[in-house]
């Protein structure tokens, strides 16, 4: 046994012994730190509208979708109609998941999925999550790199398949980028929860409690407090406490259908739009002007709601295409919304020649001459961009060349 050495008593005797002990103690408290490797997930859908069309166009040639990002990088999918390994004599269509940005040795996991259209969930997967690797995840080495399959897919056997329905195919991708991080715990900490204030504002409209105004949508009531919607929106506090409208306790909304003005009094309290599912339910009219995204919109432009309206135009943004991007930018136009006017007046002007032949450009023509001179500078704008090296096609160069008229924008590339 090793012979202890203890020192002797500081002066003081044995109290100050323990003083110093403690003292000791308080200094050497232990610290510790935990490395956490981990995966920042995100997913994308592709739909290849137009299968048929796209095949013969040659082995290794693909069609890519627009550029995603998860993790801090940029990613794109590249669907090869006729394969890409010549040796299959285009026997496979071939999808590959490629780094789209600058990047050196980009760890990452990733998931392929074709969708069954039938309804069955029948999906064909390709998955790297929920599963062992025996040499971990899978290392893209620089800007290019791809992951993927040659033979995704015998052609014969998917043009017979419930994954193509009306020459549509629907793809999933999931990237998982690897991303590993030091935590030092400290020794005392207290976590601090998120906000919560818009669930209690919420629950204050839910339980009508102090309500002091009530509305008249189409003869549907709704209770709400006016301090609130004055805080919230410039046009109501004008209308409550500057207007004659002060004393009142009830106003007939008279050009607001009751699911648009519920979905605003959901966003004043709550400051969050409605559930996606809710939106969703209306995507299927039409119209885009129908929807309750561009109701929501107008409503927005009405009541000077700045951060709803920008709202609505981030959901309303998702869902151009060809075949929509006319109407979206005259609903964009008419309620003041100049982040979807741009994004549109970009989509359009990049796909012209097949936005030329929808309807909804034939509309523009006859309605909004004012935007068709916006497009056509914006269109000036991407010719300077393409001159200067930034893009491969001249945008006038189109018109020559047809385009997708029934869907998102496709791009072909070699």
């Amino acid at each position: 046994m090793i012979p202890e050495i203890v020192p002797p008593p500081p002066p003081g005797g044995v109290g100050a012994a323990a003083a110093a002990a403690a003292a000791r103690d308080l200094s050497a408290s232990p610290t510790s730190s935990r490395s956490v490797t981990e995966t920042v997930n995100g997913s994308h859908r592709f739909v290849i509208q137009g299968y048929s069309l796209a095949k013969g166009m040659g082995v290794g040639k693909h069609i890519a979708s627009d550029n995603f990002t998860v993790g801090g990088y940029q990613w794109a999918i590249y669907f090869y109609p006729d394969g890409k390994n010549p040796e299959d004599n285009s026997a496979y269509v071939s999808v590959f998941i490629a780094l789209a940005s600058e990047g050196t040795d980009v760890r990452a996991l990733f998931e392929l999925t074709l969708l069954d259209q039938s309804g069955k969930g029948k999906h064909k997967v390709h998955s790297h999550f929920d599963r062992s690797l025996e040499s971990g995840p899978y290392t893209l080495k620089y800007r290019g790199s791809m992951w993927g399959y040659k033979r995704f897919f015998r052609r014969t056997a998917l043009e017979t398949s419930d994954f193509l329905k009306d020459d549509c195919l629907k793809i999933n991708c999931t990237v998982g980028v690897v991303v590993s991080a030091t935590d030092y715990s400290r020794p005392h900490s207290i976590q601090v929860p998120d906000s919560d204030i818009g669930l209690h504002f919420g629950m204050l409209l839910e339980n009508q409690e102090g309500s002091d105004i009530v509305f008249n949508v189409a003869g549907e009531k709704f209770h709400a407090h006016k301090l609130v919607l004055a805080a919230r929106s410039p046009i109501f506090r004008a209308e409550f406490f500057e207007g004659l409208n002060d004393e009142k306790d009830e106003i007939t909304i008279p050009d607001m259908e009751p699911e648009v003005f519920k979905a605003m009094l959901h966003f004043i309290y709550r400051d969050t739009l409605v559930d996606d599912y809710v939106l969703a339910a209306s995507s299927s009219v039409s119209s885009i002007s129908d929807t309750l995204a561009a109701k929501l919109l107008a409503a927005a432009d009405k009541y000077d709601l700045g951060r709803l309206r920008l709202l609505c135009e981030s959901y309303l943004c998702k869902d151009i295409s060809v075949n929509s991007v006319a109407s979206t930018l005259a609903l964009a136009d008419r309620h003041h919304a100049m982040e979807l006017k741009a994004v549109c007046l970009k989509f359009a002007a990049e796909n012209l020649s097949a936005v030329i032949r929808s309807d909804g450009f034939e509309f523009l023509k006859e309605n909004c001459p004012s935007l068709q001179s916006e497009l056509l500078r914006t269109v000036a704008g991407c010719e300077e961009e393409c001159s200067s090296g930034g893009k491969s096609q001249s945008v006038w160069a189109q018109l020559s060349d047809g385009g997708d008229t029934s869907g998102r924008r496709v791009r072909a590339r070699i």
